[in-house]
């Protein structure tokens, strides 16, 4: 897999503003997804993130890199449990609630709406989205905003800022785990 791809994806959760981010790569093969992957958490996992594949069709993987120590922070968030409990989740462990994310993921063509809180979203946006049917947000950027509207769009020109710099820097040579920071 090329840095430049990961890099382009993943820049806000490489540099630790993000617990994660999803994207869909297309691998030559079996062989060469499962080794891109553990290479990949060879690299990373060093700096606290992780790369797991969530659903797969044909050669394309929907790929979610991660901060495992985010993710488990967001997920203890009140609004956030609450939500997924009430979707059926268990609660007990993050790491359930990701096993359960990756069997909605793989019995349905559809995206749950409560991935948002997998991938850092503010719990009230998530809520929100799930509560009007994905209508009458109040701005759009990386996700449908509900809630701080101020503070969403602070954090859209946060990420978007990070992935130029990020891909700036990898174009002069700059390898995705130089710009991974442990956080």
């Amino acid at each position: 897999m090329s840095e430049d791809i990961l890099v382009r994806h993943c820049s806000p959760t490489l540099v630790g503003l993000k617990t994660g981010n999803m994207f869909t790569y297309e691998f030559e093969n079996e062989n060469d997804r499962r080794e891109s992957i553990r290479l990949l958490n060879k690299q990373l996992g060093r700096k606290g993130i992780r790369v797991i594949p969530l659903r797969q069709k044909n050669k394309k993987t929907l790929l979610y890199v991660y901060r495992p120590s985010r993710l488990n922070k967001d997920l203890k968030d009140n609004m956030a449990k609450s939500l997924l409990e009430n979707m059926g989740y268990e609660c007990s462990c993050p790491g359930k609630c990701l096993v359960e994310l990756v069997k909605r993921l793989r019995c349905s063509e559809d995206f749950p709406h409560e991935v948002g809180l997998f991938l850092g979203y503010p719990p009230e946006d998530v809520f929100g989205f799930i509560n009007n049917n994905a209508s009458d947000c109040k701005c759009c950027g990386c996700w449908k905003v509900y809630g701080d509207e101020k503070k969403a769009k602070r954090t859209f020109e946060k990420y978007k800022k990070c992935t130029e710099i990020c891909c700036s820097l990898v174009k002069k040579g700059c390898s995705a785990e130089q710009l991974a920071v442990v956080c």
